[in-house]
């Protein structure tokens, strides 16, 4: 009865529990393989401990050349997404316009419609107007569909902002553009580096739009795709245990980051109520 009443008050803690074994177990099974020494082509049985695809986990030029393709393709991504979404996301939070509505309605539309549509369409698209397949189309088709997310990161960062102190900006005689710069670029620079970190890794991970629209490219997950028909080799599972980890660690200097802002912005709010109840009547 003890076990049952334990399992009850705690069943969302448990349930959190297995959610996170299952997305996780994919991930540690790579991590695990990326030291196996197999005898075949197939990386699917252990076989034995090593380190040598760990110490030569650059030796293969294809799996080096897709993975720049990539690197440079999430990073040109990650700017052109981010920087046109906070934009975005500047506009539908502070403005008032005709269709503002319908834009926050058309901004979640990406993300609901299956990658399948949007590849194919874009491909149609570059067809139609005559553009040839490579490397610009890939960026445009990636910038378009990570777009949604960097507005989504970055507004609300801007839903939650302190407006007073850009007004007690313009109060001391600063021009908007010194405002911008100097208060509300500074307090956003957590909502952006999150929209950063989110868009780099949806393009470096993003296989079916990129299929349909890389002509003669190999992306990391397009190698990887043409690989699996002859054995992937183990250097993947090095190589895709790296990106794991800097992505983790990239986001966890982004939550301490957000979370070193909320205790200024709560510290300068305990400060200006402290300030307020010190002063005379």
């Amino acid at each position: 009865m003890n076990i049952w009443a334990r399992f009850r008050d705690n069943a969302v803690l448990y349930l959190g529990i297995l959610v996170l074994v299952y997305m996780l177990a994919p991930i540690a099974v790579i991590a695990i393989f990326s030291f196996n020494d197999p005898t075949g082509r197939f990386n699917f049985e252990w076989v034995g401990f090593t380190t040598d695809y760990w110490t030569g986990a650059f030796d293969n030029e294809e799996i080096n050349n897709s993975l720049l393709l990539s690197i440079r393709l999430a990073f040109f991504t990650s700017l052109g997404a981010t920087l046109l979404g906070t934009l975005i996301a500047l506009a539908l939070v502070r403005y008032e316009f005709l269709g503002r509505k319908a834009a926050n309605l058309l901004i979640v539309i990406p993300i609901a419609t299956p990658e399948v549509v949007i590849g194919a369409s874009l491909l149609s698209m570059f067809l139609i107007y005559g553009i040839n397949l490579g490397f610009t189309t890939l960026l445009i088709a990636h910038i378009m569909f990570s777009i949604s997310f960097a507005v989504i990161v970055v507004r609300s960062r801007l839903i939650g902002f302190d407006r007073r102190l850009e007004e007690a900006s313009a109060d001391l005689g600063a021009s908007p553009l010194t405002t911008f710069f100097k208060v509300t670029l500074p307090l956003l620079v957590p909502g952006i580096a999150g929209a950063l970190m989110l868009t780099f890794a949806l393009s470096v991970d993003d296989f079916v739009i990129s299929n349909f629209n890389a002509g003669s490219n190999v992306t990391f997950p397009l190698y990887i795709f043409g690989a699996n028909q002859r054995g992937i080799p183990v250097q993947v599972n090095v190589i895709a245990t790296m990106l794991f980890a800097v992505t983790v660690i990239a986001m966890t200097f982004v939550i301490i980051q957000q979370r070193r802002a909320e205790k200024m912005a709560d510290r300068r709010a305990d400060d200006d109520n402290k300030a307020t109840v010190s002063v005379p009547i």
